[in-house]
């Protein structure tokens, strides 16, 4: 299984770019992370929004992997602990599907979009920079992944 981030937004500062290698690199090759950037679409005061997702919405569905199980990250999804995506990590190992992970830009996810994920995922009730959610989502997955493989990393108490 392959876990694709599928991420509106390029050029992403040196930190972000750091961060999110520190954990994807630590991910086996059973389910392997790997990033797809997608351009985001130029935005000024009199840009119609509307017309803009829907192109970042175009770009996001045509590159999610054939067959792969989409989970859109929004912030109207379901809100897992650890233990969960850890929980949720196994099930899509056994299922033998890659996942499509997909985070949207600015603006957000489209209601088309929305509608064709199988699962919804919220991090939090927070609002999070774009570019942070990229770290917290390779930590995370990296975190449930250790409680799957009872790696000390994760201690939970």
């Amino acid at each position: 299984m392959q876990i694709y981030l599928l991420a509106i937004g390029t050029k992403m500062p040196q930190w972000v770019s750091k961060g999110y290698e520190e954990y994807a690199h630590r991910m086996p090759a059973k389910c392997k992370l790997v990033l797809k950037e997608i351009a985001a679409e130029k935005r000024s005061k009199n840009s119609n929004i509307e017309a803009i997702q829907t192109k970042e919405a175009n770009k996001l569905l045509s590159a999610i992997p054939k067959n792969s199980r989409i989970v859109a990250l929004n912030g109207q999804g379901t809100i897992w602990s650890t233990e969960k995506l850890a929980m949720r990590m196994e099930d899509w190992m056994m299922s033998g599907q890659d996942i499509a992970l997909l985070i949207g830009g600015p603006d957000g996810l489209t209601s088309d979009i929305l509608s064709k994920a199988h699962e919804h995922w919220s991090l939090s009730n927070l609002t999070f920079p774009h570019p942070l959610v990229r770290i917290l989502v390779a930590e995370q997955l990296y975190r449930a992944w250790t409680i799957t493989e009872n790696h000390p990393y994760h201690r939970a108490g």
